[in-house]
């Protein structure tokens, strides 16, 4: 592609962005990601607005920006930082631009998702955390708005340039006659990309000589920092045709979606040594997928409590609860070693609200009534989160001890008695017991044979009479 620059002036841009914004009443949504793009992006709409007369920039401006919570930590910083500036310098220059940071729910947390349920590492054929951990919370803000407002305008950072892929679906969804696109997801929201033809050096062309950033950052921190991770943008994502972020990206620092993190590699190879825990255990992560090792790491039954086949062989379902407590264990252990040697002592790479999802997780599935995740928190911090007797249910240690050695006495699954045990307790009270009873059929209906073998053969033979039947 060619300069933009070419063809357009900044004020044949700028002219472009008052009339869409002038054109209608929809407040306008930004997609704000730290990067180049979507900081080029703001600062492009800025100077746009600031040409208009005062009385005509009455339309509401949201800036949101997308935490996952397992972010490169300089891409948290860099954000954190300049939505604070950004609201401090839009309510001098009287614009009604608003900041927001959207987080995933607890439920769909990387790491209540991974070491509570199981999720083994994220994997192009199993890639389970760009939507939980970014489309959703996205697109739970943009529902809000849509719900206030009627109809929205998402305007992001996007440009054909970025790969084939973009390109494609910025001409597909573009409205004839409009600088509008629609919303491949949301019917009342709508895309405005106003960097579409832009190149990667028109961006940094804009950014460092044209003008000068009205938050008050220094653009060329951000050029410094994409030279030191030799990395590009990872952008806000709204929908499935963004792609994820992967190779030479700013992204989560736990992606294994990817073979190597040359981001963070190029960071630590640049001084930033303190990163280096997280480099380890993301490669102690992408090392569970390798296929000659996943039965070391994962169980063959799913969390429905069934072996399942796909493709003429067995799938192998969630990590270990052994497993579980071994990545728990390693990040606390990373956490106390970024937070003693990087720039912020109170650097969370998990939460307390994690740990205590987590607990609630293994407790209920997995039978854990002697609080596992607390004692590791404990052993590695030094310090007690234990959450409130309430919290943690009738059974405990001396419970799980005692329930363990009658299972191994009699033969019995010691997860299918304290799954059944605490469905009774969790139920106690109900005037109606059928909801009891389905319950404990579920429980009974899962596959609960030592003899895997036995369980893969007969999954097989299911699978096969199926496939007979339909064909």
């Amino acid at each position: 592609m060619e300069s933009i620059f070419k063809s357009r002036t900044l004020n044949d841009i700028y002219a472009e962005i008052q009339e869409v914004y002038l054109g209608d009443s929809r407040p306008w949504i930004l997609g704000f990601s730290g990067g180049k793009d979507s900081t080029c992006m703001i600062q492009i709409i800025w100077s746009a607005l600031e040409k208009l007369p005062k009385s005509k920039i009455t339309k509401k401006i949201y800036v949101i920006s997308s935490d996952t919570l397992v972010e490169s930590p300089k891409i948290v910083e860099t954000v954190t930082d300049s939505l604070e500036k950004i609201e401090i310098a839009a309510k001098k220059s009287s614009l009604p631009i608003e900041t927001n940071l959207v987080r995933p729910i607890l439920d769909n947390t990387f790491w209540v998702c991974m070491i509570g349920k199981g999720y083994p590492a994220p994997s192009n054929t199993f890639r389970w955390c760009t939507d939980r951990l970014k489309i959703k919370s996205a697109n739970k803000f943009i529902e809000d708005k849509v719900s206030e407002h009627g109809e929205v305008v998402m305007v992001l950072g996007s440009r054909k340039d970025e790969s084939s892929t973009r390109a494609q679906v910025i001409n597909n969804h573009r409205i004839k006659g409009s600088h509008l696109s629609h919303h491949n997801m949301l019917p009342q929201a709508f895309i405005y990309v106003p960097l579409r033809d832009f190149t990667t050096e028109d961006v940094w062309n804009y950014l460092l000589q044209k003008v000068e950033n009205p938050w008050g950052k220094n653009n060329r921190d951000l050029l410094s920092m994409y030279r030191d991770a030799n990395a590009s943008e990872c952008p806000l994502v709204v929908d499935t045709s963004t792609s994820s972020c992967g190779n030479s990206r700013f992204g989560c620092w736990v992606c294994t979606v990817v073979e190597h993190d040359k981001s963070m590699e190029s960071l630590i190879d640049n001084g930033e040594e303190w990163m280096e825990p997280l480099l380890e255990l993301r490669q102690m992560l992408k090392d569970t997928q390798d296929p000659a090792q996943k039965n070391k790491y994962r169980d063959l039954k799913h969390r429905n409590g069934h072996v399942i086949f796909w493709n003429d062989r067995v799938t192998y379902g969630p990590y270990k609860f052994e497993f579980c407590k071994e990545i728990l264990e390693n990040l606390l252990k990373a956490q106390n070693a970024v937070r003693k040697n990087g720039p912020d002592p109170k650097l969370a790479l998990i939460h307390d609200d994690e740990i205590h999802e987590i607990q609630r997780i293994w407790r209920v599935e997995r039978g854990d009534w002697k609080n596992s995740a607390y004692e590791i928190y404990k052993k590695i911090t030094g310090k007690d989160i234990t959450a409130s007797k309430e919290d943690l249910g009738a059974f405990g240690n001396v419970e799980q001890t005692e329930l363990e050695a009658s299972c191994n006495k009699h033969g019995m699954p010691y997860e299918l008695l304290s799954r059944a045990l605490q469905v009774e307790f969790d139920m106690q009270g109900i005037s109606r017991r059928q909801k009891v009873h389905d319950s404990l059929s579920k429980i009974l209906s899962e596959e609960w044979r030592d003899d895997m073998k036995e369980a893969v053969h007969d999954a097989s033979e299911k699978k096969r009479k199926i496939k007979e039947i339909f064909e």
